[in-house]
């Protein structure tokens, strides 16, 4: 223990940003909102491995019919609180979440947490996505 007026003694903490955000697990980080963001490659090989998942574009329609990536459904973050539990009606499903460059997904992400989704992973913007999109 020490006193207020002795320096800390941090020679044993491993260096790690200060952030009230998020806990860094591997490359992945839990938010405090309660959703975890993973890593475009992390996405991916959930997408190749898993069964039962969404991917979830919460872009504009325009954005989407531009570009989406294969198999997402689309919800723009603006109509989340109104249309996520018709349409994902599973509140344990896993739910990849994107967006043109990460800001959207993020807060879409949180609020899907705060609605009761457990199993939420945002994954950043599809301006990053190398693994190949579709249109229409």
């Amino acid at each position: 223990m020490t006193s207020c007026n002795e320096p800390l003694n941090t020679s044993n903490v491993a260096e790690q940003p200060a952030t009230a955000e998020s806990v860094t697990v591997g490359e992945s980080a839990v938010n405090i909102d309660g959703y975890m963001q993973i890593t475009q490659d992390e996405a991916k090989s959930l997408m190749d491995s898993e069964k039962d998942y969404i991917i979830l574009d919460v872009r504009t329609m325009e954005e989407f019919n531009e570009s989406h990536i294969n198999g997402a459904i689309l919800i723009p973050d603006y109509e989340i609180n109104e249309k996520a539990e018709e349409t994902l009606t599973d509140k344990n499903q896993l739910i990849l979440v994107y967006c043109r460059s990460g800001r959207r997904s993020k807060l879409a992400s949180a609020q899907l947490a705060k609605m009761g989704y457990t199993n939420v992973k945002e994954f950043g913007g599809i301006i990053d996505w190398s693994y190949g999109t579709v249109s229409g």
